[in-house]
């Protein structure tokens, strides 16, 4: 978003009271009328929502898939037994509240403020602005409900305050909780006004018939002014719609569903919508699953253009911090996300067997060889090569600083993160470099991987709903793409019939595909799955593999659901605590 940098810049010393920008007012900070006829001051407001999108968590080290080695870590306390209503590293509150209180000022003023001097050209960012503004909100609301969402004591599922226009001095701001369902009724409204003011995409136009029909008349210069690819990685139709699959998910899964009216049916639809602009599983990107390396596609991204397998993303700008925090110490990182014995176990052989089938043909002693490609290209095993040299780690015992609890910076369970690491990223100091990363906010794969759960559990592993695949068509897609069963098929899908053999595969498929990318701790939340299975990791001694636990887990049954802040029960007397906090 660097061409959105000037104007938030201009916005922000706006609102620092730069008397060379606006004429200063009380305490030397510009009033909201100032918006009005100062754009840049007014778009402030509006990109308040986009600087305060969530990056990447490592809410991983919570779950059975990851820990850290850094004791520090707020993850690692909460997953110890340290997560409280006061002690919440998973809270969205405050940031989330925030950003939904300039959205408001947005909706509330955007009328007012003269976005051109052309009439038609004016309507058109008004309407851009509306929409995503609208969308941002949805997404706010998305993020609130999936942290604060949960069971009152009641026995009635609810949600957060549901805020729609902005609050000042006068404002009440003792209000209640809503229910679940109205938060999701209210998203949904949300969505749908931003799906009706905004483009599909950001497309540059040459001809008059490209217009939509409200918009006759404008010429396609005109157009292209407001909708075109200028305003490239802002929120569009195509990220709002799939917004609404993410939510859908969340409020038709195990967790929330007796309290919502959105259903499984729902939620298959409305990811369904999204894949069907993109043609289905035919069309999931060949290189999808290691997005964040593709270094000639990364390269070359220009003018907010997406990769296949994104559908939204955030800026790409230089920089080694992935790398410092978790390669090894050999090549100079911290190691800080040690994935677990767990996760690898998760990854089935080549064949696509679990490694418990009697077909898998798994050895012990030698658990790396014929696994499911992913499992090489997602985590540093024994003897992996990483680094822009292909540096050999070994992780076995005395193998120097890579190998289990040797310094600070070593693993604990025997492995370390590749993925979301670009391995030509050096840290050496002599020839140290920065190379191109971005943030995936959306990727198709995980709307590839809502649809098949969510139509598994519709209409079973072989229904299609409207769209003409099922959810068996995307994880064959999904495993196929991995390199799964090349030389039989895939026999072990062939063999999965029931809808619960197809749940447990298509959860773990999802545990695969999106793991380290925050998804693991709200999706076993949301399945009520346990939560206290213990982090092992692997020590390899003379040639021998030995399992070994390395962190328990102390969550209890309430914390499917996460807290409201103990600061906002201390201030507002309307406000109910989910149970258990």
């Amino acid at each position: 978003m660097k061409r959105y940098l000037p104007i938030l810049l201009a916005a922000s010393l706006s609102l620092t009271g730069c008397a060379d920008l606006l004429e200063p007012e009380v305490e030397n900070l510009p009033g909201k009328d100032a918006m009005y006829k100062e754009v840049t001051f007014a778009q402030g407001f509006l990109l308040n929502g986009y600087t305060r999108l969530p990056g990447l968590p490592f809410n991983d080290v919570a779950t059975d898939d990851a820990v850290s080695n850094d004791k520090n870590n707020a993850f690692l306390k909460i997953a110890t037994g340290q997560w409280t209503a006061n002690y919440n590293p998973t809270d969205q509150w405050v940031n989330s509240m925030s950003a939904i209180q300039y959205l408001n000022t947005m909706l509330a003023e955007v009328d007012k403020v003269t976005w051109a001097t052309d009439p038609r050209a004016a309507q058109m960012f008004r309407d851009r602005i509306k929409g995503e503004a609208y969308g941002l909100r949805a997404f706010y609301m998305f993020q609130l409900l999936r942290a604060h969402g949960g069971w009152a004591s009641s026995g009635e599922l609810l949600g957060v305050p549901i805020l729609t226009k902005p609050q000042d001095t006068n404002s009440d701001f003792n209000q209640p909780r809503a229910t679940f369902e109205a938060c999701m009724q209210q998203l949904y409204s949300d969505i749908k006004q931003a799906e009706d003011l905004l483009p599909l995409d950001y497309e540059d136009v040459t001809s008059a018939s490209q217009i939509p029909a409200k918009y006759s008349g404008i010429s396609p210069e005109e157009y292209t002014r407001v909708f075109g690819q200028y305003s490239r990685l802002r929120l569009t139709a195509r990220i709002a719609k799939a917004i609404r699959a993410q939510a859908a998910l969340l409020a038709a899964s195990p967790a929330y569903r007796t309290g919502t009216t959105t259903t499984w049916i729902d939620a298959a639809n409305h990811a369904g919508e999204v894949l069907k602009l993109v043609g289905g599983p035919a069309r999931l990107a060949a290189n999808g699953g290691t997005w964040y390396d593709n270094r000639t596609e990364i390269n070359n991204l220009g003018a907010g253009i997406n990769p296949p397998e994104i559908l939204w993303r955030g800026d790409a700008s230089n920089s080694r911090n992935l790398e410092e925090d978790n390669y090894p110490p050999s090549l100079f990182g911290r190691g800080r996300v040690n994935p677990t014995q767990n996760l690898v176990d998760a990854f089935p052989m080549a064949n696509g067997y679990p490694i418990t089938a009697a077909a898998s043909e798994y050895r012990a002693q030698s658990p790396y060889t014929n696994r499911d490609p992913r499992l090489q290209r997602y985590i540093v095993v024994n003897n992996s090569t990483l680094g822009p040299s292909n540096t050999v780690i070994r992780t076995e015992t005395g193998a120097g600083n890579d190998a289990v609890n040797q310094i600070e910076t070593s693993t604990r369970t025997g492995y370390y993160l590749r993925k979301l690491l670009r391995q030509d990223v050096n840290l050496n100091p002599i020839g140290a470099n920065q190379q191109r990363h971005y943030t995936a906010r959306i990727r198709y794969t995980e709307i590839f991987l809502i649809y098949a759960e969510a139509a598994n559990e519709a209409w079973g592993p072989d229904g299609q709903g409207s769209f003409g695949f099922s959810a068996r068509d995307v994880i064959r897609a999904i495993r196929q793409r991995a390199g799964i069963g090349a030389n039989n098929g895939d026999a072990y899908l062939a063999s999965v019939q029931t809808q619960a053999d197809m749940r447990q595969l298509i959860r773990n498929e999802r545990r695969l595909e999106l793991c380290f990318e925050g998804f693991r701790f709200w999706d076993l939340r949301r399945w009520n799955e346990k939560l206290t299975e213990s982090a092992n990791g692997i020590r390899i001694t003379n040639g021998n593999y030995s399992i070994f636990p390395v962190e328990n887990r102390s969550f209890t049954a309430h914390m499917n659901h996460g807290p409201i802040p103990y600061g906002e029960m201390l201030k507002w007397k309307s406000l109910v605590q989910n149970k258990g906090w």
